[in-house]
Parts: structure tokens; C-alpha cells; sequence
């Protein structure tokens, strides 16, 4: 974390922000630096003194976007509600599959994406932590992480799927089906 990023001043907090939402909408595959600026009512270089580059704007946005799946997943460990995989993999699946967490989830599937195709620079290593992320989640509720990684496999796939088609009822009545198979 560089000292811009340790003590955000608020004009960068706020341009964050509207560049989160923005990419949100419009993503980040084809971002380009002016068309974001005139979106949230700044310039290029406001932005690029901000966050030094593109590169440190699409970190800066990836690092927000990763503060809200880890406020998600805190939520998860602290529902209160019975623990097992099944159980938990359900709640997962729940706040997933909510029309609502589409724009941010889209947003994940391509850093996740492209972090596999683009190992360096700023998606480096996306990929990775949210693995590591999600399995931790699981992880409070299943020791074998054989399990959790056939869980999370799962929740994974099924999301994907949902975000290209939409088919809340298929693709959720896949997931109970194989959450009933890990219950046995």
C-alpha cells in the first residue's frame, strides 16, 4: 500500500467512489481514463496525480471492489445461523444469486478473469486471493478442504453461468441439488 493509498485524501476517496460505481455500470475492459473523468465530473490528470496511472486506478478499483466481497464474507461468518458447508454454501449462494449483486459480481467475474489471462500488472494475484477468500469462508463451517473446494467449485460455476444467462431457476435448482449431495 503506498502512503496515496494509506491516507486517501478525500477528493480521491470521492473520485474512487465514482469510479467504482462507474465501473460498475460500464466495467473494466475497455476503460479509458477520459470518458471515466467526464462520467464522474473530473479530468484525466486529477486522476492520474490521484492514482499515478491507469494501472493504479484499475488497483485502486479492484481493492475497493475486494472491500466489499470481504464485507460480505464477514457478514457470512457472522450470521448466527446453523454452521455446515451446506448451510453456509446456501447463504453464499443467496447473497450470489441476489439480481441486486449483479453489477459488482459482473465486475469480479472480469478481474477474476483477466487475472488469469493477465497475470502481471494490476490484476495480479485477484484471482488467487479470492480463491483464498472464499475458502476461508467455507472453512468455518467444513474442515476437509476437499469439501469446501468442491463447494466453492460449485458456487463458482453456477455464478458464472447466472451472470450469462439469467436463469435464476435452472442454475439455482442445480446448486440445492448438489448442496443436498453434500449434506449426505
Amino acid at each position: 500500500m503506498s502512503p496515496t493509498t494509506a491516507n486517501p485524501s478525500a477528493r480521491r476517496t470521492e473520485l474512487l467512489e465514482a469510479s467504482y460505481a462507474y465501473a460498475l455500470t460500464h466495467g473494466l475492459a475497455g476503460l479509458s481514463l477520459r470518458p471515466l473523468a467526464e462520467a464522474i465530473g473530473s479530468s484525466t490528470r486529477v486522476l492520474m496525480f490521484l492514482f499515478g496511472n491507469k494501472d493504479g486506478l484499475v488497483r485502486a478499483l479492484l481493492e475497493r471492489a475486494r472491500a466489499d466481497e470481504l464485507a460480505l464474507l464477514a457478514s457470512l461468518r457472522d450470521t448466527g445461523r446453523p454452521a455446515g458447508l451446506p448451510a453456509t454454501a446456501e447463504r453464499v449462494w443467496t447473497w450470489l444469486s441476489a439480481p441486486a449483486h449483479r453489477p459488482l459480481l459482473r465486475l469480479w467475474a472480469e478481474a477474476y478473469a483477466r487475472s488469469l489471462v493477465e497475470p502481471e500488472g494490476p490484476w495480479a494475484g485477484f484471482a488467487r486471493a479470492t480463491v483464498d477468500d472464499w475458502l476461508g469462508v467455507l472453512a468455518a463451517s467444513e474442515e476437509d478442504e476437499v469439501r469446501r473446494t468442491l463447494a466453492l467449485a460449485v458456487l463458482r460455476g453456477a455464478l458464472l453461468d447466472l451472470l450469462a444467462t439469467g436463469d435464476e431457476e435452472r442454475v439455482g435448482s442445480a446448486v440445492r441439488l448438489q448442496l443436498a449431495l453434500l449434506s449426505r
